[in-house]
């Protein structure tokens, strides 16, 4: 499969091209667009946060605490006075960084049901909903945040199923089908679980006709 930096580096170049082609057709400002960059950036290594002690859950982890101590500060703002909500977003930072990240290695395997569709999906509509009720983005923006995360999910997914074929011995490796799946076959009730999951999120998410015409737009850039 692809290493850290391949996946780092092709998902940074797939959200340079997304954030500048979205910024060139009006759909975001130039400041907006960086967010975007990040966001594609970020969701090319999310899928390697079942690997346990390599890079990419360690770096997820570190990046993942920074938006919990906003979100924490944003609801804990005017029910703690200054030393308590420092004292909850500290306590926050330090559960995400490092128990969070303990537990998620202790419960996933690695190429199951993080390496597939559903789970890029899920990720995608979780940051957009974060986007439009957390952060109060507009319909367009929130979505478009939502599927710049599931856009570097995917390409993440494709670079190791293309790393699964050995063109130079024209062979398929073992690995060939384990990442671009729709859901991990080998564990059908977590798949639900993380469905029923995505279901949930429905009544946070923003407008879908916004989400619809955003990617309707999106693909007009490439005719």
């Amino acid at each position: 499969m692809a290493d850290f930096r391949t996946h780092l580096g092709v998902a940074a170049a797939g959200g340079a091209v997304a954030a500048h082609g979205g910024w060139q057709a009006g759909l975001w400002t130039a400041w907006e667009a960086l967010p975007v960059l990040a966001l594609v950036t970020f969701g090319g290594i999310l899928p390697d946060i079942d690997a346990d002690r390599s890079k990419a859950i360690r770096l997820i982890f570190n990046l993942l605490a920074v938006p919990a101590v906003v979100a924490a500060a944003l609801l804990l703002q005017g029910r703690l006075d200054t030393g308590g909500l420092l004292l909850a977003c500290g306590a926050i930072y330090l559960a995400v960084r490092h128990l969070a990240g303990a537990l998620f290695s202790r419960f996933t395997v690695h190429r199951g049901l993080w390496h597939s569709l559903l789970a890029a999906g899920l990720c995608g509509l979780v940051t957009a909903a974060l986007s439009h009720r957390l952060f109060a983005q507009p319909d367009t923006l929130a979505w478009a945040h939502g599927v710049a995360v599931t856009l570097g999910f995917v390409i993440h997914l494709a670079l190791d199923e293309l790393y699964s074929v050995d063109l130079t011995g024209a062979r398929i490796k073992r690995s060939f089908g384990t990442a671009l799946k729709p859901f991990d076959w080998r564990s059908p009730g977590n798949s639900l679980v993380m469905l029923l999951a995505a279901v949930n999120l429905l009544p946070w998410l923003p407008a879908w006709a916004t989400l619809w015409s955003l990617l309707a737009q999106g693909a007009a850039l490439w005719r």
